[in-house]
């Protein structure tokens, strides 16, 4: 039996050390807001923070992270998370969504290390997430007015 703290709640599960943190969350905790995209780290759709990183938890292997806090698209409740939610709703950044919790926890992580980013530090870091329905101006749009809103 392994125990994660996912959102500020301990989680007991049994799975093998190797399995995809991904997996964890989606189907044996029960979360489905992180999304699987593409299975190798490539698109971010999966996205969560690990200690307060962004990472790609399709990548992460459960016996990697024990000890440290998850937080994913349902967790992230702070200022900032609240910050780029509202800012993503006020310019209506998703079109079909699906990347978006990937996105917002990718402009968390960012807005969290870094409160008044550069356009350039901006698509450093949102660029590698992948959107099908190329909402990527209104993804930088929205990182820039979070970041105004947090100022």
């Amino acid at each position: 039996m392994q125990t994660l703290t996912i959102n500020g709640i301990d989680h007991q599960f049994d799975a093998p050390d190797d399995m995809p943190l991904l997996w964890v969350i989606r189907d044996l905790i029960g979360l489905k807001g992180t999304k699987y995209g593409c299975g190798i780290g490539q698109c971010g759709a999966c996205t969560v923070l690990i200690d307060g990183v962004a990472q790609r938890s399709c990548m992460v292997p459960v016996s990697s992270i024990t000890g440290l806090k998850i937080t994913t698209i349902e967790g992230a409740d702070d200022a900032t998370a609240r910050a780029v939610r509202t800012a993503w709703q006020e310019l209506a950044v998703p079109q079909c969504g699906y990347c978006q919790s990937g996105q917002i926890m990718a402009a968390t992580d960012l807005l969290s290390r870094n409160p008044n980013p550069s356009d350039e530090e901006i698509s450093n870091q949102m660029g590698s997430t992948i959107c099908r329905c190329c909402t990527y101006h209104r993804v930088k749009l929205a990182v820039r007015r979070a970041a105004d809103t947090l100022a």
